[in-house]
């Protein structure tokens, strides 16, 4: 028995290694190469699927392809915030790369409507691989989709690349591959090891999914925040693309899957023309893997709801998303239910899905340059002569950041044409903007703005809501008349900040304008003093609310000029109005009152690595880093009982699992000191039960469901899930966890089931769901039950520090502009609360 266990074993691992794998495994059998295209072997100097690939490596083959073959054009969009190329290549026939530009004028003339013979217009496709980086498959077959593409020779592949345009982006995501493919290349043994205990299948923190800042970029096509998303964003959008395809990968134990998805799971604004040409396409896609032996399955998984993904973006742009997820391999072999999974066959199976593809994309050609045609006729005609107003009296630079969102997709966006009052709120003609429904866009307006609660499934994937007048915290008006209308915005202009005057006095900094929090920092770290109004008051006829910050000018460490000079420079670029004060006599408290606080500076650090979620501390490192200009120390959970916590004024504890007690101690011990620790969700658990947070968590009794088959066991208890959706809660402005709101409710976005008591003393409760509180996406009527009444925030004394708890994040993927004050507040305002 041992002995035949060891000759099984022996035969796997020898299988694994001795099988020596070349491009003619990836490559369609009898076609003839063009011998003047380089193989990717002799760029990079190894075979594909031998190596995961490096970025570096990936682009250096793209380029030497682009210098050689006719076939291709390659064009630099941008860098990863680390500095790699963006690129993509222009795949078509030599004729059609000669007239790309009138290709393209055609393409967009059918979007349109004008009168374009589609019997001649190529089909055009945008093929994008691997957006997570540790789904390396796809990065990989590109090398071997782009070899084929550039060297086959015949009828067929003329025929293809007459009849199609070809965008092709070998890697949406250069940083996270780069970082896997180094993982994964530094584990690689001679003898490849199978064993999923091994190293190599088991990534450190944070992994290589993610970009620089620890984003998930697939969550990015409609938010467009991030370098990578802009690029092609501009990209779909200058080409509308009939087809895109999102090459990612899933568990080991998994075959591989094509949309559709599960039906019931479409968004409702997706017409059910999309899907039936998505199974249409998916039957080429069945038979290249039939051919190949491949498994595969189609309609049980995943959905098409969420439009911020890339397989499900284009279906509210007049276009076709196709998921592929690829069974990982996670390494180079990995033991799997199906077998040893070797990389390349990982490989093989994304290129025999990406060439289906564009099989698919040839047949079907007029059929989907029909379909883009109609879609956009009927979506000129749709909705009323009306349109939704936006906008934020007192912080320009948030409302302004949605418009830029709003132009990147191409949506029209006009001026608000005179100050107006609407539902009680004041829109201003300086920073409100109003966008028609009827435009040729206007489906995917309708999509950005979504509010809905009814709902024909109740999994997601991902997220039930995402309205960006709730995400960016401005104030929405729907269905104004078109009287409203002003100027259209070609250009978005950035908010430039002012100093009114120079003064003897001081400046006063109402704390409403988003990147307030990017000045109070700077001035703190030049030593300046600051103090922050606790209360309401007017000077010289000007109303200033809670949180207005006082910069005086004596016995400052710059002179009267000097500090007026670095104000004006200060506020340049940021929106910040300061002004100027001549007198410390308010109505209300004075200037002198000890009412104003002097507010400190601040020294943030935040626990990031093992137990603790990438995206969430991703978030913040970048809100930090990029949008307020502030030094952030990241302390890794495996070493901070080795740290000299003094330096810290702020530690901030993302989504986590506990630490060791050892580090619970040492946080203790610096709270007690003065120490400001932030913690969010699910970390709010685990400080509770190590006596760092005071607080009563309500539990949904889910054990008690009935009636539930074991067939639908699962779908049960994922009903249960908040996977995202919005709720309001009630203010209390005085409180300055809220300075710099202006409202007396906020929409608060919630992706988890931590529901917290109020407090017995309603004062601190400054930020209370109300009993109706959901305002878009799904939530089971028993957690809606828990939500009700419920806070989401809790300030405690610990010694001579504070304990600040948030159950919900306020950083959610970079472009929930409307809670980061919150966030910003608890740092610089913390130890006043």
């Amino acid at each position: 028995m041992k002995k035949t266990l060891w000759i099984l074993l022996f035969l796997m691992s020898t299988g694994i290694n001795a099988q020596k794998i070349d491009l003619s495994y990836y490559l369609p059998k009898g076609v003839t190469y063009n011998e003047k295209i380089p193989t990717p072997k002799s760029i990079i100097g190894h075979e594909v699927g031998e190596w995961h690939i490096t970025h570096d490596k990936l682009l250096q083959y793209m380029e030497n392809l682009a210098a050689v073959s006719d076939r291709v054009q390659l064009e630099k969009r941008g860098k990863t915030f680390e500095g790699r190329p963006l690129i993509l290549l222009k795949i078509s026939s030599p004729e059609n790369l000669q007239n790309i530009a009138e290709i393209r004028r055609n393409h967009l003339a059918n979007v349109n409507g004008e009168q374009v013979d589609i019997e001649q217009q190529p089909v055009v496709v945008y093929q994008g691989f691997s957006i997570h980086g540790n789904e390396a498959s796809g990065s990989n077959a590109a090398l071997a989709l782009a070899y084929y593409l550039t060297a086959a020779e015949g009828p067929e592949i003329q025929e293809l690349l007459n009849k199609s345009v070809i965008l092709f982006d070998p890697s949406l995501n250069p940083d996270g591959l780069q970082r896997f493919a180094y993982w994964a290349n530094i584990h690689k043994a001679s003898e490849i090891n199978p064993d999923p205990n091994d190293r190599e299948y088991h990534e450190v923190w944070p992994g290589g999914r993610t970009n620089h800042y620890w984003f998930d970029m697939n969550r990015d096509w409609l938010p467009v925040q991030l370098p990578e998303s802009k690029v092609r964003i501009k990209t779909f959008h200058e080409w509308k693309p009939n087809i895109l395809t999102d090459h990612h990968e899933m568990g080991t134990n998994s075959t591989f899957f094509f949309q559709p998805g599960i039906p019931e799971r479409t968004h409702p604004l997706t017409p059910e023309l999309n899907q039936e040409l998505t199974r249409e396409i998916g039957t080429y896609h069945a038979k290249a893997l039939d051919a190949i032996g491949s498994l595969y399955y189609s309609e049980e998984d995943f959905d098409d709801f969420y439009y911020g993904k890339g397989s499900t973006f284009p279906d509210i742009n007049g276009g076709i998303g196709i998921l592929f997820e690829q069974g990982s391999s996670r390494g180079h072999a990995q033991e799997s239910d199906h077998g040893v999974l070797r990389f390349p066959f990982t490989i093989r199976n994304q290129f025999t899905a990406a060439l289906s593809t564009l099989e698919a994309a040839k047949a079907m050609r007029v059929k989907l340059l029909q379909y883009q045609r109609n879609f956009f006729k009927k979506a000129r005609t749709e909705g009323a002569n009306k349109g939704i107003l936006f906008g934020d009296a007192k912080d320009k630079s948030k409302t302004l950041a949605l418009v830029n969102v709003l132009k990147k997709h191409q949506i029209k966006v006009h001026r608000l044409k005179k100050d107006v009052v609407k539902s009680g709120k004041k829109y201003s003609s300086t920073s409100s903007f109003v966008v028609p429904y009827k435009q040729q866009q206007s489906r995917l307006v309708k999509a950005i703005f979504d509010k809905r609660t009814q709902f024909r499934d109740s999994l997601f994937y991902d997220v039930s809501a995402w309205s960006f007048d709730h995400a960016f915290g401005v104030d929405a008006e729907a269905n104004v008349s078109l009287e409203l209308l002003g100027d259209e915005i070609v250009t978005p202009s950035n908010n430039s900040g002012t100093v009114s005057a120079k003064s003897g006095l001081g400046y006063l900094m109402p704390w409403n304008e988003y990147y307030t929090p990017k000045v109070l920092n700077a001035l703190l770290n030049k030593e300046l003093r600051a103090f922050v109004g606790m209360k309401k008051f007017t000077n010289n006829n000007r109303t200033y609310d809670y949180g207005t910050i006082f910069i005086p000018v004596q016995n400052q460490c710059l002179s009267k000029e000097a500090l007026y000079a670095y104000l004006k420079e200060l506020v340049a670029e940021s929106g910040v109005a300061l002004q100027a004060v001549s007198t410390g006599l308010n109505g209300g408290i004075d200037l002198g009152s000890r009412r104003f606080k002097r507010v400190k500076k601040v020294s943030v650090a935040m626990l990031v690595g093992d137990g603790v979620s990438s995206n969430d501390a991703g978030e913040i490192w970048h809100l930090l880093d990029r949008r307020y200009g502030m030094k952030l120390t990241k302390l890794s959970t495996d070493y901070v009982t080795r740290v000299d916590l003094s330096r810290y004024t702020t530690i901030v504890v993302p989504n986590s699992r506990s630490l060791s007690p050892e580090a619970v101690v040492k946080l203790k011990t610096w709270v007690k000191n003065g120490g400001v620790l932030i913690g969010f969700r699910n970390s709010l658990r685990w400080m509770k039960q190590r006596g760092l947070f005071k607080a009563t968590f309500k539990k949904p009794k889910n054990d008690q469901v009935t009636g539930v088959s074991f067939e639908n066991k699962r779908l049960q208890s994922g009903a249960q899930v908040i996977g995202g959706a919005i709720f309001k809660a009630a203010l209390d402005r005085s409180h300055p966890i809220a300075f710099g709101y202006k409202n007396k409710d906020l929409a608060l976005f919630r992706n988890t089931t931590v529901f917290m008591a109020p407090d017995a003393k309603s004062y601190n409760n400054p930020i209370q769901y109300t009993q109706t509180p959901l305002l878009s996406g799904y939530i089971s009527e028993e957690n809606l039950e828990l939500l009700k009444g419920s806070v989401p925030f809790k300030v405690q004394r610990l010694g001579k520090g504070r304990v600040i708890g948030f159950t919900d994040n306020t950083n959610f993927r970079a472009f929930w502009y409307g809670t980061n004050k919150l966030f910003m507040n608890a740092v610089f305002f913390g130890k006043l609360m």
